[in-house]
């Protein structure tokens, strides 16, 4: 799995939820928050065999009400510790998208 399948596998997913309403992402947010947990989250195998996982989170991008934020990363397993011990893990890739309440995007 090289960069290029992991950027296009992560923008296919990420696609999704430019379809959802900002209120659906809005509400999300509250439940995210309350139950500590992420917008969704997805494992899976590339056809080369090499095993993934991504993530999904929904946040306000700057205030409660306004525009809020998508992010999303892939990061290929097994997941190694920053310099070999800390518990700090970085994706193989990010991506997000920000929609204003209107439903448009922002830089778009």
């Amino acid at each position: 799995m090289d960069i290029d399948d992991k950027r296009l596998l992560l923008a296919e997913r990420l696609d999704e939820f430019r379809h959802w309403s900002y209120d659906k992402l809005a509400a999300e947010i509250d439940r995210t928050r309350d139950q500590h947990d992420c917008l969704k989250y997805f494992e899976g195998e590339h056809a080369d065999g090499t095993e993934y996982c991504m993530e999904f989170n929904v946040f306000w991008d700057d205030k409660p009400g306004a525009a809020l934020r998508v992010i999303g990363d892939l990061t290929t397993a097994p997941q190694r510790p920053w310099l070999g011990f800390l518990p700090i893990y970085t994706p193989d890739v990010s991506d997000d998208f920000i929609m204003r309440p209107d439903g448009t995007f922002v830089g778009e």
